[in-house]
C-alpha cells in the first residue's frame, strides 16, 4: 500500500527529514514520481485514487491467497482506509460497533474512525488497544482533510514513512518505494504508535509518555530520518478523555 499526503494536510515530525537527502547523489522524488514507481512494480493489479493536490492512495489487489498478510482497501462516506494484516477479534469488534458479521477490517476501522471523529466516548489510544492482531492502516478523511495511521505493537507487520521532495509525507509497507522516493528522509513507522495530521505522533500503548527522536545512521555513515521511541522519563501534560464536548483529534502532547 502507498499513501501520500501534502504537507498542508499532514504534519510529520521534523526529525523525519534528513539534510543528507539534499546533499547526496540521490534526491527525494516528487509524489507523482513515487506513485509511478509504485504502479510500475505492480502494473497489472494496482489501483490508485487521487484527491487533487491533497492526497493519493494506492493499493495492490491480492492475486494470490499465499500472501503473508491480508491487504484491504475500502471507502465510505468520504473516508478511505488502506489496511494490512488481520484482527483476531474482528467479530467481537463488529458486534461492538454495530457492523454486520461480513464487515472486514478496513470497514471496521472506517466506522471506528467515524465514532472517534464524531465525539465518541473513548480516546483513540483506548480504541487501538482493543485491536488484537498484526496490523497497519492508513485512514484518510477527504472531507475533513485528516490523516490517521497506526501500526500494531507486535511487529508482525512493517510500515515505513518518509518525506518527499515537496515536503509531502509518504507512508508505505514497501521499504524500497520509500527509499527511492524519500532518499535519506525516511524511517520505520514506530510500532504501537498512531499518527494524526493534527495531533502528531504518539504511542497508543503509552499515551501518557512523549515520543523522542533517535538519530539513525545508515551504512554509508549518512544521517537518515530518525527513529521514534517512547520517552519513559517524559510525560505529556494531559490526554483529554473524549466526552460530548471534546474532539478526539485534539491530542494535547505539549
Amino acid at each position: 500500500m502507498l499513501a501520500i499526503f501534502h504537507q498542508t494536510f499532514a504534519h510529520p515530525p521534523e526529525e523525519l527529514k534528513s539534510p543528507a537527502s539534499f546533499s547526496g547523489s540521490k534526491a527525494p522524488k516528487l509524489p507523482q514520481e513515487t506513485l509511478n514507481d509504485f504502479i510500475s512494480r505492480h502494473p497489472q493489479n494496482t489501483f490508485s485514487i487521487n484527491f487533487g493536490q491533497a492526497a493519493v492512495l494506492a493499493y495492490v489487489s491480492p492475486q494470490s491467497f499465499s500472501l503473508v498478510h491480508q491487504r484491504l482497501f475500502c471507502g465510505f462516506d468520504d473516508i478511505y482506509c488502506l489496511f494490512l494484516g488481520s484482527l483476531n477479534n474482528l467479530c467481537a469488534l463488529n458486534k461492538q460497533y454495530g457492523l454486520s458479521k461480513g464487515s472486514n477490517e478496513a470497514m471496521f476501522l472506517i466506522e471506528a474512525y467515524r465514532t472517534l471523529r464524531d465525539r465518541g466516548p473513548y480516546p483513540a489510544d483506548q480504541v487501538l488497544k482493543e485491536l488484537d492482531g498484526s496490523f497497519a492502516f492508513v485512514v484518510y478523511d477527504s472531507r475533513a482533510g485528516a490523516v490517521f495511521a497506526a501500526l500494531g505493537a507486535d511487529g508482525g507487520v512493517k510500515l515505513y514513512w518518509g518525506i518527499a521532495a515537496d515536503g509531502s509525507v509518504v507512508i508505505s509497507d514497501d521499504v524500497d518505494v520509500i527509499k527511492e522516493g524519500c532518499a535519506k528522509s525516511y524511517a520505520p513507522f514506530p510500532t504501537g504508535c498512531m499518527f494524526h495530521s493534527e495531533g502528531g505522533l504518539m504511542s497508543f500503548e503509552h499515551p501518557m509518555n512523549k515520543m523522542k527522536a533517535m538519530p539513525r545512521i545508515d551504512s554509508e555513515g549518512a544521517m537518515c530520518g530518525a527513529n521514534f521511541k517512547v520517552d519513559v522519563y517524559t510525560r505529556v501534560n494531559s490526554i483529554p478523555r473524549r466526552g460530548s464536548e471534546a474532539n478526539w483529534a485534539e491530542w494535547d502532547t505539549n
